[in-house]
């Protein structure tokens, strides 16, 4: 298994829809941040399925270090 990589050292504010699924950057290497573009093929991290639930403004971790994964838990201000 390959390290996760710090793809930003803040998160990423973004209204999600509700009912509609979101792809969630686990290993840091998308360029499409905070969602997976593929990058991670050989790494053995995989996206994390987000579903979001309600229309609203989420916080998504870019840092890959949050025990919340996949929103923002402030683990970037740790780095």
């Amino acid at each position: 298994m390959t390290d996760r990589v710090v793809a930003a050292r803040s998160p990423a504010k973004l209204e999600v829809q509700a009912g509609r699924t979101y792809w969630w950057c686990r290993c840091g290497r998308s360029a499409r941040q905070p969602f997976c573009d593929g990058s991670h093929k050989g790494t053995g991290l995989e996206p994390l399925k987000y579903d979001a639930t309600e229309t609203n403004t989420v916080w998504f971790c870019c840092c890959k270090q949050s025990a919340h994964e996949p929103l923002c838990d402030g683990s970037h201000r740790k780095l």
